[in-house]
């Protein structure tokens, strides 16, 4: 969250909205808010952080910890259409990387700014090579692009 947080303009100029969603009360977020994340970051969590108490949202997503009664962490990339196109989940003991979510964002706009004519191949960051998938590219992606070209 406090990354997340420390980052929101920069993702705000993508055009990305965040939501923060647990099934902690409003009060509680507001007191991670004020006694945790305000020591990390100037101004706290910029973002609606939405309590999904009962964890119904986290059924939806499959990642409701019934036993628990947690969601568990998790960061989702919705399109404009409102389409999930990625997901990630992972436990508490590894943090999320933002620098990920952010290249995934970044290749997801790509795509849908060319229609569908550009790709992302693995490892690809804004300006590096894209693929152009058509019927020629099958079985010929090795001649477009190379691996050490994602470096």
């Amino acid at each position: 969250m406090s990354t997340v947080a420390d980052r929101y303009a920069e993702i705000q100029e993508l055009g990305i909205e965040v939501l923060g969603i647990s099934t902690d009360s409003p009060y509680v977020h507001k007191v991670w808010d004020e006694e945790e994340i305000s020591h990390m970051v100037d101004g706290g969590v910029p973002y609606v952080l939405g309590s999904d108490a009962g964890g119904r949202l986290g059924e939806l997503f499959e990642v409701y910890d019934e036993e628990g009664g947690v969601d568990v962490r998790g960061s989702f990339i919705i399109d404009p259409d409102g389409v999930l196109q990625a997901f990630e989940v992972l436990s508490p003991a590894v943090g999320r990387n933002v620098d990920e979510v952010l290249r995934q964002i970044q290749g997801y706009q790509m795509n849908r700014k060319t229609n569908g004519a550009e790709a992302a191949p693995a490892g690809w960051t804004p300006g590096k090579q894209t693929l152009k998938p058509s019927d020629e590219l099958i079985g010929n992606v090795w001649k477009t692009w190379k691996v050490d070209e994602a470096r």
